[in-house]
């Protein structure tokens, strides 16, 4: 199934993709949040004839496949030709950072250039939600852990993400920043998540093109993996990094400027479209 959420910014309803017709889910849920997202959900989803759920305009604007995630995390060179556009050494452990929840967004929402801004750099990723609570969670176990996939653009400041001092988070956590959506899907829904085309367009110009199977550890393990260090809990999203064709790796540098507009998109995940203002 596709869960999305609909509606003006901090007024967005829960709703299902049927068939291309968005139906609303707010009688059966407050919202896709931490306390409704799990295998509970899906079992009760599962018994309603979603058919006679009412119909929603298709115009409206789609928030963030999740609404105020505990935790937003992302892996760092975890994509094999990406790590080798940059030429650099594959980590021995998955590199993981922080995005400021604040950057989550809508999949078709504006991209603010933050104040100061030089080098605002995209990133095409399939990110993975968390379905319950889970510490220490074992290989074997992982993957019932997770509760769907969704597509995200990890939009970086490259010159803070780099050369400010400390941790990633500085370059990866502004407004705007983490557009998530246009909907969770769920993980029955895909046969193989480790063969999944993804791409990124700047002004129509193919910039990223990569596929799932690049990457290097896979959501079981990182599931596994991230638990060591953190509770995970229902809704918490994890990037798991990008393909090659970012434009700090570009001879010249490109960096995104007011004006010009981002399209991506994952096979089975949908697409995004932002404007840079």
């Amino acid at each position: 199934m596709k869960l999305l959420r609909v509606g003006n910014l901090g007024a967005e309803k829960p709703a299902i993709l049927d068939n291309g017709i968005i139906r609303d889910l707010s009688s059966v849920i407050k919202d896709i949040d931490r306390t409704t997202i799990g295998d509970d959900l899906i079992n009760t989803i599962k018994k309603l004839d979603i058919s006679k759920l009412p119909q929603l305009n298709n115009n409206l604007r789609i928030g963030a496949s999740v609404s105020n995630p505990s935790n937003f995390l992302g892996i760092g060179l975890n994509f094999l030709d990406h790590a080798l556009e940059q030429n650099l050494e594959l980590p021995k452990e998955p590199i993981i950072f922080s995005k400021a929840t604040s950057s989550i967004c809508g999949p078709n929402d504006d991209l603010i250039i933050p104040k100061n801004s030089e080098k605002t750099d995209w990133e095409v990723e399939i990110a993975f939600v968390i379905g319950k609570k889970g510490k220490n969670i074992s290989l074997a176990e992982a993957e019932s852990y997770i509760f769907g996939y969704c597509l995200v653009c990890d939009f970086s400041e490259r010159e803070w993400q780099k050369k400010r001092s400390g941790q990633w988070v500085k370059g990866k956590s502004s407004e705007t920043f983490g557009p998530v959506g246009p909907y969770i899907v769920t993980k029955d829904e895909i046969k193989d998540v480790y063969n999944l085309n993804m791409s990124l367009d700047v002004n129509g110009k193919r910039m990223q093109t990569g596929n799932t199977s690049k990457m290097i550890h896979k959501m079981n393990f990182l599931t596994s993996y991230a638990s060591e260090f953190m509770t995970l809990l229902p809704g918490d999203i994890i990037t798991t990094g990008t393909p090659p064709g970012v434009g700090d790796s570009m001879k010249p540098p490109k960096y995104l400027k007011k004006g010009e507009v981002v399209t991506l998109s994952i096979d089975q995940l949908g697409s995004q479209k932002h404007s840079v203002v």
